[in-house]
């Protein structure tokens, strides 16, 4: 069964997944890194509003519900500094006219962003020796260096987190799972517009390709690490 609740998830669905023998866990290596994925001010907006301000201000924020998972990332954070283990933040690069492409047709309103909404949120930016990867489409692993930089570090699994759940994190950690990859997603430290959809993913991700808990239950784990190292 998967290891969070919804009120999206029928107990009939969950219970065909279990009876088919999907959503065990994997669990984690012994050198986890973290993807902070496209947590910038044009997701969670300069300040936590509603749902409905927040797209005044960029029509790609998603509302109070960024800033929470904000909250859960800096715990994860705090942890993966404290054991130097590898911080990596795949992010969307400003769009400029040749990036018009399938996206730029499909959600036209993200081609006009303003500059600071790519800035990092202070909270949690990036500090020296982080790895930063520009991106121009949802995987942080497609166009970019990320599998290289990961096989650098010795990194041996993923925790996931950031923006959005369906979309950049989703298909970054389908890749990441292509991959080899354990990879964890903590349901509290990801972020979309949309509860159903948020809620949809998450049961979807831990039923094929990735362990999602809380982020509490995460930090847990990773304190087992540290201690079996």
């Amino acid at each position: 069964m998967a290891r969070f609740s919804s009120d999206f998830i029928d107990r009939d669905t969950m219970e065909r997944y279990d009876a088919a023998g999907f959503g065990r866990p994997v669990g984690m290596g012994s050198k986890p890194a973290l993807l902070i994925i496209d947590v910038q001010y044009r997701t969670t907006g300069t300040t936590p509003q509603p749902f409905d301000k927040a797209i005044e201000e960029f029509p790609t924020s998603v509302g109070k519900v960024a800033w929470q998972a904000v909250d859960k990332i800096a715990e994860l954070l705090e942890v993966f500094r404290a054991n130097q283990w590898p911080v990596l933040y795949p992010h969307v690069a400003p769009k400029t006219s040749f990036d018009q492409g399938a996206l730029g047709a499909k959600v036209p309103a993200i081609m006009n962003i303003a500059s600071h909404g790519y800035h990092f949120v202070e909270e949690i930016a990036p500090r020296e020796g982080d790895i930063l990867l520009p991106k121009k489409h949802p995987s942080a692993f497609f166009g970019t260096p990320l599998a290289s930089y990961l096989i650098q570090t010795g990194a041996d699994s993923l925790v996931v987190v950031g923006c959005s759940t369906s979309g950049c994190v989703r298909s970054t950690v389908i890749d990441a799972f292509s991959y080899n990859y354990k990879v964890s997603v903590p349901n509290d430290a990801v972020y979309d517009r949309s509860q159903v959809i948020h809620d949809v993913s998450l049961f979807d991700l831990d039923q094929k390709y990735a362990d999602v808990n809380t982020t509490e239950n995460i930090i847990q784990t990773l304190g087992q690490i540290k201690e079996a190292r």
